[in-house]
């Protein structure tokens, strides 16, 4: 007897979540955060290999390409940084609370930490860039 219906859910009755994006946007920035962080290696040599190896390196990140990638990787890190703090705390509270409140399907405040993980990451990043372009002009915005 042969039974159609498919084994396991099929992708079209999920309904995504932002804590499903979450899942795989914390996987992606930890690689693009290895990628940046090799940039960030390539900056430490340029500026220990002198004036001109340091001159490629600044025009590289002057750059609009340049700037480009630097605020990626700054959102990356605080979407990453920010992403592990929740984690953590959902491990700490909701895994060992009461029984009934283990089941994240259900809670709706676990949901909604979700947006705020992406709200805190865009505001520090905002916020680091606007405090970099001040201390880089010396103050005048």
């Amino acid at each position: 007897m042969h039974n159609p219906r498919p084994l396991s859910p099929h992708l079209g009755i999920y309904r995504w979540r932002i804590n499903m994006v979450q899942s795989s946007l914390h996987r992606l920035t930890g690689l693009f955060l290895s990628i940046g962080a090799a940039v960030l290696t390539w900056g430490l040599i340029a500026a220990a290999a002198g004036h001109h190896a340091w001159q490629l390196f600044a025009d590289f990140s002057g750059s609009w390409i340049g700037l480009m990638v630097w605020f990626a990787w700054i959102w990356a890190l605080l979407f990453h940084l920010c992403n592990g703090i929740q984690h953590l705390f959902h491990s700490l509270t909701w895994d060992y609370g009461p029984q009934h409140t283990r089941d994240r399907t259900r809670n709706p405040s676990y949901w909604a930490t979700g947006w705020v993980v992406v709200g805190v990451s865009t505001a520090l990043t905002v916020l680091t860039w606007v405090l970099l372009i001040i201390k880089l002009t010396g103050g005048a915005a």
